[in-house]
């Protein structure tokens, strides 16, 4: 019998169970009585005049980053940029050139959500943009108007007190950088499309590296699912734990991530919707840590790092910084849980309760434990794990043959889906990963055809999480 139905009984049982899960996770652990129902609304706070959010300079890696360099319609970046017909937007090109029309793909996304909450907010009025993409020179050298990346906006009947409600709007409907800072206006800008890479999930840095059980660290870019590293037991044991897959994958995106460093030499770069144990005093025990969002860590909380005996201790972080880097990676255990950099970290992020992400993943361990029993030992290695998505196939990592790689080491493809060798792509930026196990061999990551490399499960449980829980449990 061929793998291929197998694969396909697979996702099956997995979309039943998954629908399931959350049903039973609504019920639960809902919001009391009422569970599955909207929240009530709740009405914005308007923006205080010259106030922005958040609280860092435009140019901050925490904000919208740095400027990266002016585009004009005859530069190869001009074609980065996408044309806005949203009918419910008032455009004013009071140039004629169709020029405010222009952004990038990231701030069209944050302005049509924008114009929708207009619309609810105050029916019959509209989003109205005074500047958007600028090739004329009409800002600071600096300005983010230049790349498409900043809007200025009011609303179409130019009502000066709405302007304050429309600032906390534009935050909500997820400008990266939002200052009213004229009356007249609204500025809000975004990131660049490329460093925006965790969209729908959150990540560790390419360049970390996890404790595996021979001892030592192994970089995240050479592991495969498969590979065991270590992990946190319910007792409380340091507990060698199988990599499953990657709920994200992409060895080329940049991302900002954040920088936890600790009073023993850690340094652990994550994302800030990525879920860390942290706790606000020194804990000796294990339960008392709390999984939360690490943009919510502060300095002088704890994390827990591999003790002494099999077990944990407590470690103070001593400082937090931002920093850009190449690569985001997010490996599930089987443990729901790992050492990355000598810090204990969740596999999940985007909600803030690790308990209910580990439970609501509970029907993909399970499915796949069959699958690997029927597949067996021998095979596992030698096929690749395909994960189907409804539009895209999205592979985690290329698992060919001895004998491919050996004769097929320069070819840029496998069978199905698109292989690249990422330490090529990146040869500056990476060592050549090699394994002890692989006598040798190059190690290759599938990459998707589709931009974000984010697992369909995890897609399908945060699309469905969205419709059942709480929306306050989600990373805003």
């Amino acid at each position: 019998m061929t793998l291929t139905p197998w694969l396909k009984l697979t996702q099956f049982g997995l979309l039943t169970a998954c629908t399931y899960t959350w049903l039973l996770l609504v019920r639960g652990c809902g919001p009391g009585p009422g569970y599955g129902t909207r929240p009530r609304h709740r009405s914005p706070t308007p923006m205080a005049y010259k106030q922005y959010f958040p609280n860092f300079s435009e140019n901050n890696l925490g904000a919208s980053g740095r400027a990266e360099g002016r585009i004009t319609r005859n530069s190869e970046r001009f074609n980065e940029l996408v044309c806005n017909y949203n009918p419910d937007i008032i455009f004013k090109d009071e140039e004629n050139t169709k020029a405010d029309r222009f952004m990038t793909k990231r701030c069209k996304d944050c302005l049509n959500k924008l114009a929708i909450a207009v619309r609810n907010q105050w029916p019959g009025v509209r989003l109205r943009v005074t500047e958007a993409w600028d090739e004329d020179g009409h800002h600071p050298p600096d300005s983010l108007h230049y790349e498409g990346r900043a809007v200025d906006i009011t609303t179409s009947d130019r009502n000066l007190s709405k302007y304050g409600l429309l600032a906390q709007l534009a935050v909500e409907a997820g400008f990266d950088w939002v200052h009213y800072e004229s009356r007249n206006h609204v500025h809000c800008s975004v990131k660049a499309d490329h460093s925006v890479a965790v969209e729908k999930g959150g990540c560790f840095s390419g360049s970390a590296q996890v404790n595996v059980p021979e001892g030592g660290l192994k970089p995240l870019t050479s592991l495969r699912p498969g590979d065991k590293v270590l992990a946190l037991s319910d007792s409380g044991q340091v507990v060698h734990s199988q990599i499953l897959l990657f709920l994200h994958q992409d060895c080329e995106s940049r991302s900002t991530f954040l920088i936890l460093g600790t009073e023993d030499g850690q340094r652990l770069a994550l994302t800030r919707n990525h879920l860390i144990f942290v706790a606000p005093c020194r804990k000796l025990h294990h339960t008392e840590y709390r999984a939360k969002f690490a943009s919510r860590v502060k300095r002088g909380e704890y994390v827990l790092i591999p003790g002494r005996d099999g077990g944990v201790k407590p470690s103070q972080v001593v400082f937090i910084s931002l920093e850009e880097r190449t690569g985001v990676y997010a490996p599930l255990t089987a443990h729901g849980n790992l050492f990355v950099d000598g810090v204990l970290a969740s596999s999940y992020a985007l909600i803030e309760d690790h308990v209910l992400a580990h439970w609501a993943f509970g029907p993909l361990r399970f499915l796949l434990y069959v699958v690997q029993l029927i597949v067996g030992e021998s095979s596992q290695g030698q096929n690749m794990i395909e994960t189907h998505s409804s539009d895209s196939v999205v592979h985690t990592t290329c698992l060919p043959h001895q004998g491919f790689l050996r004769e097929q080491v320069n070819q840029p493809h496998c069978t199905s889906g698109v292989c690249r060798n990422c330490e090529r792509a990146n040869s500056e930026k990476r060592n050549i990963s090699h394994s002890s196990a692989d006598r040798g061999m190059r190690h290759y990551e599938c990459v998707g055809d589709k931009a974000g490399k984010v697992h369909w499960y995890a897609q399908l449980l945060h699309i469905l999480g969205r419709v059942f829980l709480d929306p306050r449990k989600f990373y805003a």
